[in-house]
């Protein structure tokens, strides 16, 4: 045997299983605590809902209006709320250990335009050929892009080698 479904959304009329609840009509005025069965009445009498707007109240507060207007009011504050959440993505820039300073200042550009979005940013230093007997060089790179961000970023993730790359994470503090 199936289990019953779930309900999603406040509980109307039959389904408040309470003695007495605060009752607010349609209009917005408040009756005071009135029996639950009572307040149904009122409510089919305007050809509208009893809706339990509080739950955890005492008693729990019901609310005389149209429930399908109600669930449709619900639904659409909630992807108005989704809609303006920022998600935190992680941007990434690539250096190689002997970058120019003129590049090395675009990067930094883009760098303090991602922190300042909301974004983290993952910090890449290439080594190509010899370039991986002289690690310090990137490493002195990636600490200066420490440096320059300090104000407005911490390092999340310490400088560390990856194969042939060295990767550092900052993010805005």
């Amino acid at each position: 045997m199936a289990a019953p479904p779930t309900q999603t959304g406040p509980r109307a009329n039959d389904q408040i299983e309470v003695e007495a609840v605060r009752l607010i009509d349609h209009e917005g005025k408040n009756h005071g605590i009135v029996r639950t069965e009572d307040a149904v009445r009122r409510a089919e009498a305007v050809g509208l809902d009893l809706v339990e707007v509080s739950p955890n109240a005492d008693p729990p507060v019901a609310k005389i209006l149209d429930l399908g207007k109600y669930k449709y009011e619900a639904q659409k504050k909630a992807n108005l709320a989704r809609k303006h959440q920022k998600t935190q993505d992680v941007k990434e820039i690539k250096m190689r250990p002997g970058i120019d300073v003129h590049d090395y200042d675009v990067k930094m550009r883009a760098i303090h335009r991602f922190i300042d979005e909301g974004d983290k940013v993952k910090v890449t230093m290439r080594f190509r050929g010899r370039e991986m007997a002289h690690q310090e060089l990137g490493l002195g790179v990636l600490m200066r892009v420490r440096d320059d961000t300090d104000e407005i970023a911490k390092v999340e993730a310490l400088p560390k080698m990856e194969g042939r790359q060295m990767t550092m994470v900052i993010a805005p503090k």
